[in-house]
């Protein structure tokens, strides 16, 4: 069909099943073709919305995994461990984590000592295990430290009263004093003891023998 008004033709074609539809629009000599079949449906405003939204979960996302403490990611890593070990060993516990200076603490808090062992042999193995299941995980050396029934913070206040008494005697003797055999743990805390009561203090031995020995002051 054709028609013709005021100078402008519009021509309209039909079309079967198989053909595209074609429009053309003549104004004064200027001619428009538009074809039905280049026409792409435009994105809404929901979508767009939607996708922004999207982008901003992601990033956000990506910003709390830059920000967060790598060490409270190894406690993290160390209690879901841990937690799994009691479920599998069907031993009660309640698992405390906290940061202190650059080091993880994981706690299991029970009254069991089957954790603990001889002179804190199992729990010094655990303690390897669970650094080593945080190594797997996050790919970093870690050197957290493990307690299970306040085992440690016990054994450090006996350990702070044999330092006392150690200085007490170098100081009252003269002469250096070697203590018993102590894992590097508690080496150490003998150490700063003896350091901040103004003397000086070495390791020497082998494991297992390894131990403290106290200086008299130079």
């Amino acid at each position: 069909m054709s028609e013709t008004t005021n100078g402008s033709a519009t021509t309209e074609q039909g079309v079967g099943p198989d053909q595209t539809s074609e429009t053309v629009v003549v104004d004064d000599g200027a001619s428009t073709v538009t074809d039905d079949a280049t026409l792409a449906p435009a994105t809404s405003d929901e979508d767009a919305l939607e996708q922004s939204e999207d982008d901003d979960a992601a990033e956000d996302a990506e910003d709390e995994d830059e920000d967060e403490n790598p060490l409270e990611a190894e406690a993290e890593v160390a209690a879901d461990y841990l937690e799994e070990l009691l479920d599998i060993a069907d031993l009660d516990g309640d698992i405390d984590t906290f940061i202190e200076g650059d080091r993880a603490h994981v706690s299991i808090v029970s009254e069991s000592k089957v954790l603990v062992g001889p002179d804190g042999t199992v729990l010094d193995a655990l303690q390897e295990l669970t650094r080593l299941a945080v190594m797997t995980e996050t790919g970093n050396r870690s050197r957290l430290m493990l307690d299970v029934a306040g085992y440690r913070e016990t054994r450090r206040t006996e350990l702070l009263q044999v330092a006392k008494d150690a200085v007490e005697e170098v100081r009252s003797s003269g002469q250096r004093a070697a203590l018993a055999p102590m894992n590097p743990f508690e080496r150490k805390i003998v150490h700063d003891a003896v350091a901040s009561a103004g003397l000086v203090s070495e390791s020497e031995g082998e494991e297992p023998r390894r131990h403290v020995v106290v200086l008299p002051a130079s």
